[in-house]
């Protein structure tokens, strides 16, 4: 399912956050010509079939890319980690990419110590299961009691896309966005929790010249009016410059 903006040929294709829709972004398409997804298990669209990984979100929506009619990719949280991959496999069709609040880099170790195998008591469930000892559902218990909100509220197979996409890093798709001088539009509420402002800084790093961050105070990880206003501001940019190219 699939909202349109305008009367012209679409120049914008926006991706929505995790268990949001394509509403999210009416306020910041308002006025452009574009077009607004419900990503796959999301508002009116039906689940995949299987727990896809993002690259594979990327892959079902290659067919909406087209060479001669670039767009610009607008992508909020988990429809960022899709948009990346769009832009790394189809870079010929992306005038540019408009990020905000996605998680592009694994958080250090240090800041992560659940993501080493979680608690004890959920690692010895995981490991008891592996030997046959107790069923999934003593595991799962576990993982309810420590998962994130959004895990526990996942059901069927968006768990496990959700499990496959908190596990990516997007270390390649940054590299190839550098390689290929995608402009890259970097919009952070600086309270974002999801998506931390160094993260996002070192992100910015990876891609080089081309990206441009801008931290957005008082403001956090959903799309707030303020960050409405930086992402409509930074999407003119995008839509007034062409791509680079690389010598």
């Amino acid at each position: 399912m699939a909202e349109k903006h305008g009367s012209g040929r679409p120049r914008v294709l926006a991706m929505h956050g995790w268990a949001r829709n394509r509403h999210d972004w009416a306020p910041v398409l308002r006025g452009y010509d574009a077009v607004a997804l419900d990503l796959p298990g999301f508002g009116a669209t039906p689940p995949p079939a299987q727990g896809w990984s993002t690259e594979q979100y990327a892959e079902h929506l290659l067919p909406l890319l087209d060479a001669d009619a670039p767009v610009v990719l607008a992508g909020h949280s988990f429809g960022g980690r899709v948009a990346v991959h769009l832009a790394r496999l189809r870079p010929e069709a992306v005038q540019g990419l408009l990020l905000t609040g996605v998680p592009l880099l694994r958080p250090a170790p240090a800041d992560a110590p659940a993501r080493r195998g979680g608690p004890l008591d959920l690692r010895l469930a995981k490991a008891l299961h592996r030997r046959g000892i107790v069923p999934e559902s003593v595991v799962d218990k576990y993982r309810k009691k420590y998962g994130s909100a959004d895990y526990n509220a996942a059901q069927g197979v968006l768990r496990t896309v959700l499990v496959k996409a908190v596990n990516e890093d997007y270390t390649r798709e940054l590299e190839a966005a550098r390689a290929g001088g995608i402009r890259t539009e970097m919009v952070w509420g600086e309270g974002d929790t999801a998506a931390s402002v160094a993260m996002a800084r070192t992100a910015a790093g990876l891609i080089g010249p081309t990206a441009h961050l801008d931290v957005v105070a008082g403001s956090a990880h959903l799309l707030d009016d303020q960050l409405v206003a930086h992402l409509r501001t930074a999407l003119d940019r995008l839509l007034d410059t062409p791509k680079e190219t690389q010598p």
